[in-house]
């Protein structure tokens, strides 16, 4: 590329959860500092950046179909641009990712701000166009430095990632192997990153992880005694005695059921900026299936979490994802699933089927179920599900309507009239607008529902 002539442009596709969007914020960021435009992944670009994840077979089948759509974009031309690929597939198959024609670069999923280097390297006519693999142990590596400031995102919400890695080794699970042991970041940064992101308009900040009920476990045994007990709750109170009086929500991003015991609940509940809505990752709702899958806590347990948050924050609501066809899961197990979400009314459940990941011990259990059952079963949870979300939308219309009680809406986006954002509970809103809102939270009145929506009017 002639560098005189324009600056060097690049693209990023993100693949998987909220924490590899993050990251890619964070990549994204530092390439603007590095005078590069960030553009997107269909256009032309001199460095296209592929974020990967691995968490099922069709993550890492989608993985490989962008890297090579990158790498076409240099298909008949003298000067090809570079494809660098990061990320979870990358760094349990470096081969693979490597081996794909016209990718130039590969780190992991600790080292992922080397891609900022490599596309450097890129335009400066330094890196030669053959694979280069850096993808070192997890075990060696720390907790990579990221912070961000402003996200691609219009100035509504923003995510913090204050953890990496999980050390739970579910049976199913193929990210440990991607992420490896819990690192965590110091709480004095998560709080500068946090009020940088406030002060630059942010109204509603995430705070995720791999693990994020993990967060400070690594310093149990570290050299700074005031860490050694330092957990998520020291975290989001800290957060709150600096910001609390601030226009701002902090939401969270999914939990380890376990994590909700009954005093950190309590203190959870006496926190001003902590939105009440809380992913619970559940899997199952059969307790011979969550054994299967050595989680660390069964329904009666759940049902418990469930009631004394529900007590204790009576506005909650909660969402969560259920696996279904898990190796030997019968019918019987099955529908202790579908019973469970009949009786948790929850707000939503993000349902997916099982997908066989190598080197899990879940893959070479016995009794695998065939796709076909896998996805009936999907199916029919969701119905079920859909159901049931659409009576909570109606219940929760009803009682606002017949209160008259206002809601904290935070407006999101904006298309044909029509602005839409969420409540700090997670619900749906749309309302009627002119033009875009300016992403502040306004108190909106209630008048009706449509679908899994609900309809409000500025106050």
């Amino acid at each position: 590329m002639n560098q005189k002539n324009h600056n060097p442009r690049a693209a990023i596709m993100t693949l998987g959860c909220k924490v590899n969007q993050y990251e890619s914020e964070a990549i994204a960021e530092a390439l603007e500092k590095q005078n590069f435009t960030i553009v997107p992944f269909d256009e032309d670009a001199d460095v296209y950046i592929i974020n990967t994840c691995t968490v099922t077979a069709e993550s890492d089948r989608k993985a490989c179909q962008m890297i090579r759509r990158a790498a076409a974009h240099g298909n008949g031309k003298e000067d090809r641009p570079a494809v660098l690929v990061t990320g979870c597939m990358a760094q349990t198959q470096p081969e693979r990712a490597a081996g794909i024609e016209g990718v130039t670069y590969v780190c992991g999923s600790r080292n992922k701000l080397s891609c900022v280097d490599a596309a450097v390297a890129h335009v400066r006519n330094k890196m030669q166009q053959i694979p280069k693999t850096d993808v070192p142990p997890l075990e060696t590596c720390a907790m990579e430095a990221m912070s961000l400031q402003h996200t691609g995102l219009e100035r509504t919400r923003a995510y913090i990632k204050i953890e990496d890695g999980c050390e739970n080794r579910c049976t199913y699970c193929a990210i440990p192997n991607a992420r490896g042991q819990v690192v965590s970041k110091h709480p004095d940064a998560v709080l500068a990153e946090l009020g940088d992101l406030i002060r630059n308009g942010y109204r509603e900040i995430v705070l995720t992880g791999i693990e994020t009920a993990s967060y400070g476990v690594d310093w149990k045994h570290g050299t700074d005694p005031a860490l050694a007990s330092y957990r998520l709750i020291d975290l989001l109170e800290a957060a709150d005695r600096a910001f609390g009086e601030e226009p701002v929500r902090v939401r969270l991003g999914s939990l380890e059921p376990t994590y909700m015991k009954p005093d950190v609940v309590s203190r959870m509940a006496s926190l001003k900026l902590l939105a009440h809505h809380f992913h619970l990752s559940l899997q199952s709702g059969a307790d011979a299936v969550l054994h299967r899958m050595k989680r660390k806590y069964n329904m009666m347990q759940v049902r418990a979490i469930l009631a004394d948050i529900r007590e204790k924050l009576p506005d909650v609501q909660f969402t969560t994802d259920i696996m279904t066809g898990f190796p030997q899961e019968t019918e019987e197990e099955f529908e202790q699933t579908m019973a469970f979400a009949r009786e948790a009314k929850l707000l939503h459940i993000h349902v997916f089927p099982y997908s066989r990941r190598k080197n899990t011990p879940a893959d070479k259990m016995p009794g695998q179920l065939d796709n076909a059952e896998k996805n009936r079963r999907a199916n029919a949870l969701i119905a079920m599900q859909h159901e049931i979300e659409e009576q909570i939308y109606r219940d929760q219309a009803e009682k606002l309507i017949g209160s008259g009680e206002p809601v904290s809406f935070l407006a999101e986006t904006f298309r044909d009239g029509v602005t839409t954002g969420h409540t700090d509970t997670f619900f749906e809103v749309k309302i009627k607008t002119d033009a875009p809102l300016d992403g502040v939270i306004r108190p909106v009145r209630i008048c009706g529902t449509a679908g899994l929506s609900l309809i409000g009017e500025l106050i």
